[in-house]
């Protein structure tokens, strides 16, 4: 009972207070499938110095993305980050004050909280951002609702190619609500939002214009989705969009196994109280003097939850926190170095790639990331290649796979896939 201090009498009558029968009752929305049968692969007893040799082990069987060519990305992308990030985010001034609720001693999260939205606003161009949210699909989720909230409608549209993950995860939420609905294609009179991704999940960028154009004919708002955040150093910020929301794990957040990740949402100044999560705000303290404080918290965790515009009740400030110190680090000009970097090194993996006999790059444009067509199964090829160090990509059906270039691509990794791709196919 060392690490487990409850008894078996206290769990009892937890249980009772629930009102439910067994521990077990409490996960039965969870299905089945999802439990794992049995016991794990560890004995019963183990000294803590034996434990830490037998998870190492299992830890050392992981291939990490450094160590051979890399080609994954699809929503999770291989970045580099400085050292000066993980310095920085571990002093104690930020560590300490995780949660800035009492803003006289959290000034250091405050402000950086209010330079990452400024951060984000500036990027997406957008009138305001908020403090961060989970990760990218959730931000996507929250849109939609917030969009049903505006406008009063309850027909969520997806206009494009979005990424698999938000697609899911806007579904559950939307379905969850009364009346609500999905659909694909354009807007009508009934469309509370269109929801665009660009880079959309196949790497293309898309042009807004026309949609901009149809969510102002039927009243519907336009929610662009950017899950590769990179990619606005080059492409031009979504200044037609009603909301923009995405991920921003690409700067200063590891990928680590996919997550803990980063979220940002920003909108027009017209929509703020409507925006979900919370924001931090610049004030002047009784003496006359600059600081901050968290403001509009319009979440459950602070109002009576019917008037919530959402039950997000955290902000992804650690991961907020990285990306700051990593934009500040690069600047504006080295964020776009940065961007051109990836995308140069996309041109080159697409220039090897189509010349492997055998493949067929299927993108006329794209950022970092596109598909390729391949003459065998690209599930297959992914597996052969993994044997060899390689990580492909991402097999998409059939012969499809969606291959990531950045700056961590180096010439060699380019080399050793094509030199690979011939000889499978």
């Amino acid at each position: 009972m060392r690490y487990l201090p409850q008894t078996k009498k206290s769990r009892e009558d937890m249980l009772a207070a629930i009102g439910v029968k067994s521990v077990d009752e409490l996960f039965r929305d969870v299905p089945k499938a999802a439990f794992i049968n049995g016991k794990a692969n560890i004995k019963d007893h183990m000294g803590e110095l034996e434990i830490e040799r037998l998870l190492g082990g299992y830890a050392n069987q992981n291939h990490a993305a450094n160590a051979g060519p890399f080609f994954l990305g699809a929503g999770c992308y291989n970045h580099h980050i400085p050292a000066s990030v993980d310095y920085i985010i571990q002093r104690s001034e930020f560590l300490t004050a995780y949660t800035p609720y009492q803003p006289e001693i959290a000034q250091g999260t405050l402000q950086v909280i209010f330079e990452y939205q400024t951060f984000i606003a500036q990027l997406t161009g957008q009138d305001i951002a908020n403090a961060s949210m989970y990760d990218g699909a959730t931000s996507a989720a929250e849109a939609a609702l917030m969009a049903m909230r505006v406008t009063k409608r309850d027909k969520i549209v997806l206009g494009n190619a979005l990424h698999t993950h938000y697609r899911d995860v806007v579904t559950t939420y939307v379905n969850n609500q009364h009346g609500a609905s999905i659909a694909e294609g354009k807007p009508d009179s009934e469309t509370a939002c269109v929801i665009i991704q660009t880079p959309d999940f196949h790497g293309t960028p898309h042009s807004l214009a026309e949609w901009r154009k149809l969510c102002d004919e039927t009243g519907a708002l336009l929610v662009v989705v950017i899950n590769e955040i990179v990619s606005l150093g080059l492409l031009p910020a979504p200044v037609e969009a009603d909301i923009v929301c995405g991920e921003a794990q690409s700067v200063g957040v590891a990928m680590s196994y996919g997550g803990p990740h980063l979220g940002f949402f920003a909108t027009k100044e017209k929509f703020l109280r409507q925006m979900p999560g919370r924001l931090c705000g610049m004030t002047v303290d009784a003496d006359g003097k600059r600081g901050f404080v968290l403001t509009l918290n319009t979440r459950e965790q602070h109002i009576r939850r019917e008037k919530a515009t959402s039950n997000i009740c955290t902000n992804q400030g650690l991961m907020a926190l990285a990306f700051t110190v990593h934009m500040a680090l690069l600047g504006e000009g080295g964020f776009k170095q940065l961007a051109t970097l990836n995308h140069e090194r996309a041109c080159d993996l697409a220039d090897a790639l189509a010349k492997v006999p055998g493949v067929k790059v299927e993108n006329k444009t794209f950022f970092n990331e596109f598909v390729i067509d391949l003459v065998k199964p690209a599930k297959a090829v992914v597996d052969k290649l993994a044997t060899q160090g390689i990580i492909a990509g991402l097999a998409l059906e059939g012969n499809k796979l969606l291959v990531t270039a950045t700056e961590m691509t180096t010439d060699e990794h380019i080399n050793a896939f094509t030199k690979a791709l011939k000889e499978v196919l």
